[in-house]
Order: structure tokens, then C-alpha cells, then sequence
């Protein structure tokens, strides 16, 4: 994932006392012109840096040291963070915008929405911010990225479209908000709309903020909106009690018109099938898919994780019918601290 490699931290300096690039003060939103108070904003956006056991299911993947943002969303200390920093974690310090660190506690993940939820042990001077809507966000506003670490780490950006994403991990977004420019360090930033609430939770770095082929490289942000539905229960369980998807573990991209599979995660349902790199494929169980959100629902929509499913695959010019036991993500990761 080589969006969320970046996020990580692997290509930024130490430009400042913190060690992370600040945004180009050219880019920066002018305090005077906003509705709301930015400083108040950045007090409530925290860095974050988790660590993950060396033996986790995601340590190679995603590595054992993590960096990114983490937004105050709770009077309670509770704060929302995106969900591939904090997966398998246990331990986390929060860094506010004075530089004092903080303990925290993970609480959880979910891997449908991509949310990770992270508490903090003692309550800290800032204001949570609050959630808004998406959905009321117009394709075109102005907006504003916040990221840990004070009003140098807040950038100006345009809400540049919304649209459907799929991640070739097996994650699916209905709509998702892409803005330009991108934040230099943008995993679990806050969007934040005119009125100064938050829309959206840094995500990724992407080259097609604009769905044509010729767009200036911005971010993804996964909207807050579906998480009112679930933060009781993940607050408080550090999961949901929905079913959870069907699981393949492993990495599908669309190449010349087809989706082939580009890698297997060690130890997950299709590197224990007969599929094999490369292979295309064609349809799930006789129902064809062309992209990579027909292929994830088709999937989905076989049974819940555990289910056997049948892939129809191009492979060496032969149609291929290959059968393979899905399984649920949730149980090959370790248990973090906050799960009950």
C-alpha cells in the first residue's frame, strides 16, 4: 500500500522540532477569514505514534512503528484516527500542538468504514471538535486540513470531488472526498468544513483528486458520517457486532481493462487456495466483474466470512473455476488493549 507507506512517515524530514514537515505558509488558511477558531481547531488534533508488536499479523505490512494524526472527537478523551495506525497496536502517545506527550489507550478498528478510535489516559486543554455531514459538504467548497502539531500543520485545500473508492485491500467505500492539494502529512487529519466541523478523516495520498485523466494529486478522506452509528458501540466493545465481510487476503489491481491478483497477505484464505499471482479474474461464482467495487460486492454478497466462494479465473488462456474458503480479518489480528 504504497499510500499508506507514505503516511507512515517514510518520506518526511525533520523540519521541525516534531520532525515533521510543515505545510508551505503560502497554503496556509488565513485565521481572519474563517468562521471559527482555527487555534482552538489545531489544540484538538493530536500527533500520533503507535507501536505494534514485531509477531502482529500487519507488522510487515504496515510496520511496527506507526506515525499520523489522531482528532479529539469526545469530552471523554476519545479521539477517531484512521484505522491502519492504530490496527494491532499497544501502545500510543499523543503529541498536542505545545509538544507535550500524552498516553493513550487503543481502543479499536473497523475495517469496514477504516475508523480506529484511540483514548486518552488523562484529560488534556482542548476542545473536541465537533462532527458534521458530508453529505452537506458542496463539491467545490473551501476546506480546511488539520494535522497535529499547531497551526503550521493546517493547510487551505478544495473539495475537489466525491465519488466511489475501492482499495485493492478489500475495502470499499459508497463516497469518498477527495481534495487538492495534498497535506504533507495527512493519515488521520481532520477536514474541516466552513463552520469549522469536521466532514472527513485523512486517508491516503492519491494522484486523481479529479476523476479524469488529467488531475493534480490531492487526498482521500473517509467521511465521518457513518460513524454516529457505530462509536457507542465501538467506544465501548472497540468493534461492531455486524457481520463481518467475507475476507480473501489478498491484492487486486486493474490492469488493461482486467483485475488481477498482484499479491496474497502469508497466511490468509487465498495463499491457502489454488489461485496463484496473476491470475485474472473474470467473475464471482458466474457473475461477471469488470472493476474493482463489482468484484468486492459480488464477494460480499456470498455469505458471511467463512463462506466458500467460487472465482472464475483467466489463467495461461484457460477459464479456471477455483473455490476458496473465505475467512473473517478480525481473528488473525491480536486483540488491542481497549477491546473487550
Amino acid at each position: 500500500m504504497a499510500g499508506i507507506d507514505r503516511a507512515n512517515g517514510s518520506d518526511y524530514g525533520d523540519d521541525d522540532d516534531m520532525g515533521r514537515e510543515p505545510v508551505q505558509p503560502d497554503l496556509r488558511p488565513r485565521a481572519d477569514r474563517l468562521a471559527y477558531d482555527l487555534a482552538a481547531k489545531a489544540r484538538a488534533v493530536f500527533t500520533l505514534e503507535a507501536k505494534v508488536p514485531a509477531d502482529a499479523f500487519t507488522a510487515n505490512s504496515l510496520g511496527v512503528e506507526r506515525e499520523g494524526n489522531a482528532v479529539l472527537i469526545g469530552e471523554d478523551g476519545l479521539l477517531l484516527t484512521i484505522g491502519y495506525l492504530v490496527t494491532e497496536a499497544t501502545t500510543a502517545w499523543l503529541t498536542d500542538s505545545d509538544g507535550e506527550r500524552h498516553q493513550g489507550e487503543v481502543i479499536g478498528y473497523d475495517q469496514q468504514t477504516g475508523y480506529g478510535l484511540v483514548r486518552l489516559d488523562n484529560p488534556v486543554d482542548a476542545t473536541p471538535i465537533k462532527l458534521g455531514s458530508a453529505a452537506d459538504a458542496p463539491v467545490g467548497a473551501e476546506v480546511t486540513v488539520v494535522g497535529g502539531g499547531g497551526l503550521d500543520h493546517a493547510m487551505s485545500a478544495r473539495l475537489l470531488s466525491k465519488r466511489e473508492f475501492a482499495g485493492y485491500w478489500e475495502y470499499l467505500l459508497d463516497e469518498a472526498l477527495f481534495t487538492a492539494p495534498p497535506h504533507p502529512h495527512w493519515s488521520g487529519t481532520a477536514l474541516l468544513n466552513p463552520e469549522g466541523d469536521m466532514i472527513g478523516l485523512g486517508s491516503l495520498y492519491v494522484q486523481d483528486a479529479l476523476p479524469s485523466s488529467v488531475s493534480p494529486p490531492g487526498n482521500m478522506f473517509v467521511p465521518v458520517d457513518m460513524l454516529p452509528a457505530i462509536i457507542d458501540e465501538m467506544s465501548a466493545t472497540g468493534r461492531t457486532s455486524r457481520e463481518p465481510n467475507p475476507w480473501l487476503g489478498m491484492f487486486v489491481t486493474e490492469a488493461d481493462g482486467q483485475l488481477v491478483i498482484a499479491g496474497m497477505v502469508d497466511g490468509g484464505p487465498a495463499s491457502r487456495s489454488n489461485l496463484k499471482l496473476g491470475d485474472a479474474i473474470l467473475g464471482v461464482a458466474g457473475e461477471d466483474v469488470s472493476d474493482l467495487p463489482k468484484f468486492f460486492r459480488a464477494l460480499w454478497a456470498r455469505g458471511p466470512a467463512g463462506a466458500s466462494v467460487r472465482l472464475n479465473v483467466l489463467r495461461d488462456d484457460r477459464v479456471r473455476d477455483i473455490a476458496v474458503r473465505t475467512g473473517d480479518r478480525q481473528t488473525y489480528l491480536k486483540r488491542m488493549p481497549g477491546q473487550r
